[in-house]
């Protein structure tokens, strides 16, 4: 059931009432000539729904992920191993590594658990997302929201599955002689929200991000100017230009491992600093101990396309 809003703006549904939108849909494909003019509808007449943190799903399936879906299919060929290991319901927090200089790995992620597994990734994004207006509110409608304790508590209670990866910038942006090699995980402060909501860690490891943009130096003070992380120099940008940022068509392989449990800690251990710290170093080892294995299992990296 919807909450009108009296700001004239889409109405808000709890999370757990938010719509899930299938790509395959189920039953008689339906005309999508007349299911493109019923979306243009709802999004001029505002009859469609968010959630308190603005959410909106059905924008998120025929939009983005349908944007996306021809790279995940066609271009990167991902496949998506262990589903079984993703909670079919309830809270979990997904803990991946990230790389690849610019953050494809967390969108692929989110096509392959929402076509695949049936389930909505909430991603948890660095604050450098949220500080640029049009960004911030693009990344929120996709069900993205900034990486702190408060909105991770508040999803994983309320029983979404919340993505995070713990490397940051120091994953994405590492370069490429330095790739499937984990970074420093942080704080664990995942791991502290996963022990309050007493949800599951599931451990997964992404293979081939590392390849689409090779990093082989940056330019320091353009990012300074930029206020950026980095700028990176990769073999073709910018010597490409534009073309330069066509990622390279690296196969993946995306591995959610066996989830680790964390309800039979009590939630006031989330503030044993030496209980989180071992916990976040066991993540670290599965997810490394996981990426040499599937590196192993994929071989090269860019096989002839079938």
């Amino acid at each position: 059931m919807s909450v009108p809003r009296d700001d004239g703006q889409a109405p808000v549904v709890p999370i757990s009432a938010a719509p899930s939108y299938s790509a395959d849909g189920g039953g008689d494909a339906p005309d999508p000539v007349a299911e493109l003019l019923a979306f243009l509808r709802r999004r001029v007449t505002g009859d469609y729904e968010v959630d308190e943190f603005g959410y909106d799903a059905e924008l998120t399936d025929k939009v983005l992920l349908e944007l996306l879906r021809p790279l995940y299919h066609h271009w990167f060929r991902v496949e998506a191993l262990e589903l079984k290991n993703v909670p079919e319901e309830g809270g979990a927090l997904v803990v991946a590594n990230h790389a690849g200089t610019l953050p494809v790995d967390a969108l692929m992620m989110q096509v392959a658990l929402h076509d695949e597994a049936g389930r909505a990734l909430r991603l948890l994004g660095a604050d450098l997302v949220y500080r640029l207006p049009l960004l911030s509110h693009l990344s929120r409608k996709t069900g993205h929201t900034l990486a702190c304790r408060e909105d991770a508590d508040r999803l994983l209670r309320r029983g979404e599955l919340v993505g995070v990866f713990p490397e940051g910038f120091k994953g994405v942006g590492k370069p490429f002689s330095e790739r499937y090699k984990l970074q420093r995980f942080g704080r664990g402060g995942f791991v502290a929200s996963a022990i309050r909501a007493g949800v599951p860690i599931v451990p997964t490891a992404i293979v081939g991000s590392e390849e689409i943009y090779p990093k082989i130096g940056e330019v320091p003070f353009v990012a300074r100017l930029l206020g950026l992380p980095y700028v990176p120099i990769t073999p073709f940008f910018p010597l490409l230009g534009p073309l330069g940022l066509v990622p390279l068509p690296s196969k993946w392989l995306i591995e959610f491992g066996e989830p680790i449990r964390t309800d039979e800690y009590d939630p006031g251990a989330a503030d044993d600093p030496m209980l989180v710290f071992n916990l976040t170093d066991r993540v670290r080892e599965v997810i490394q101990q996981m990426l040499d294995q599937l590196r192993l299992r994929r071989g090269h990296a860019f096989p002839p396309f079938l």
